[in-house]
């Protein structure tokens, strides 16, 4: 926003996976720019990580991006662990961004990535478009074709790969697991939209009816089917699972805390190893998780911790 409109100046935001937010205000007609704010980032030599920009390549020959984040001298040599991070729904763009509690997993020696999935907004307009409705499928095998990818790229252990992602993220970790079980070792569901079927069959749910334009309406074909397709629930059948972590808010307008709790209980009842099964859920919470600076820490601790066990 610029609203002196007689003034030479132009204020922009910049961020990374190794930088933090810094507020820059450059001169339009010289050129010059300062930094006028960033993020202080105390006892933190942030010259000690790298990131990069890879490219994936989906089954249908879609070039998916992938961010990657690592302390430098991390080998690429296929002994990291490897934690990935997506969304990819609504059209929203997922920017890299820093992360301090991040850093401790860096310099365990792991590897952290973004993945940028159609059904993001990252490419543009057709970039949503083919991630949604009775395209939805794109977002998890773009998903699954960027882990392959780090891991044939010498980025990752094909033992040591965690995938997390919450509400649409946590459908893609649901849809990526229930895929290819074998291609994770761990995974974190944060209010996971798993019971995709269910909950969009019912319109007397806060948000069913404006949702079928993201999912579709599975009361009817061919969507019903195309649905069903994917829905972690409904495939979540004998298999030997990876370790979950699973989270879910008892006050969630969004996802309701029993699609979790149904999901759990059939991993639990259908698996076939005794692999880590933990659902929390925070009984005064929403979507959003605990409120407040240091349970949002705590939480946070949390879930590095199961990744951190889990990938060791």
């Amino acid at each position: 926003a610029n609203p002196e409109w007689r003034a030479a100046t132009v204020r922009y935001v910049v961020q990374s996976l190794t930088r933090p937010v810094t507020v820059y205000e450059e001169d339009v007609r010289s050129g010059e720019r300062a930094v006028l704010k960033q993020t202080p980032v105390p006892a933190v030599d942030l010259q000690a990580y790298a990131s990069e920009r890879l490219w994936a390549t989906s089954p249908d020959g879609t070039k998916v991006p992938v961010d990657i984040v690592y302390r430098k001298g991390t080998p690429a040599d296929g002994t990291a662990a490897l934690c990935v991070y997506g969304y990819g729904s609504y059209e929203s763009s997922m920017p890299p961004w820093l992360s301090v509690a991040r850093l401790s997993l860096l310099d365990r020696g792991a590897v952290w990535a973004l993945v940028h999935p159609r059904g993001g907004g990252e490419l543009g307009r057709e970039w949503y478009l083919q991630g949604k409705l009775a395209h939805k499928r794109n977002t998890f095998t773009d998903t699954i074709a960027s882990v392959e990818h780090l891991v044939a790229t010498g980025w990752a252990h094909p033992a040591k790969v965690a995938l997390r992602g919450g509400s649409a993220g946590g459908l893609l970790v649901g849809a990526c697991i229930t895929m290819r079980p074998d291609l994770f070792r761990a995974a974190v569901a944060e209010v996971p939209f798993v019971d995709v079927v269910t909950t969009m069959a019912d319109p007397t749910l806060p948000l069913t009816i404006t949702e079928w334009e993201e999912w579709g309406d599975p009361r009817e074909e061919p969507m019903a089917g195309y649905m069903l397709s994917y829905s972690p629930y409904d495939h979540t059948v004998p298999a030997a699972y990876p370790a979950v972590y699973i989270t879910a808010g008892l006050n969630d307008p969004r996802v309701s805390y029993h699609e979790p709790a149904k999901w759990i209980a059939k991993l639990r009842s259908v698996r076939t190893n005794d692999a880590t099964l933990i659902m929390r859920c925070e009984m005064g919470a929403g979507h959003g998780g605990p409120s407040g600076r240091y349970e949002t820490w705590r939480e946070e601790a949390r879930t590095l911790a199961f990744v951190l066990t889990e990938l060791a």
